[in-house]
């Protein structure tokens, strides 16, 4: 069975740009490259993108933002919509990092059964949530 991950916000934009992609480590760019490898990205993931970009922030990543689909399919990643099991685990996580976006990505991980790819040292609290950096 091929293992599933998620990929967080930065993880998605740090492996679409080459310029970025040296942020990632090599164990990280090991699994992207793995075709047994399931990726995903959220639906939250494409909306936090989206909305930055139409607020002007991070406009290095506007290519990324205007072409989205394109940038998934390059990835072989697949989208992972919100659904309302993830929305009402995001609620009731016994967390308290208050990023909505961060919660949202860590109930689906939990309930997808999913490992998180992401440097953010916010998820080594989440419970039950596995990372991979």
């Amino acid at each position: 069975m091929n293992k599933q991950y998620l990929l967080d916000t930065h993880t998605l934009l740090w492996a679409t740009i080459d310029s970025e992609i040296s942020r990632l480590r090599e164990k990280v760019k090991t699994v992207l490259e793995d075709p047994e490898s399931e990726l995903f990205v959220s639906s939250v993931s494409l909306y936090e993108i989206l909305n930055k970009h139409r607020q002007g922030k991070m406009p290095e990543y506007s290519q990324i933002a205007e072409n989205l689909l394109d940038v998934l399919d390059d990835l072989d990643a697949n989208e992972l919509p919100l659904n309302w099991s993830h929305a009402e685990l995001a609620a009731k996580l016994d967390w308290t990092h208050g990023d909505p976006f961060d919660r949202m990505l860590a109930a689906q991980t939990q309930i997808e059964e999913m490992t998180l790819i992401t440097c953010d040292k916010a998820f080594d609290s989440a419970p039950g949530i596995d990372t991979l950096w």
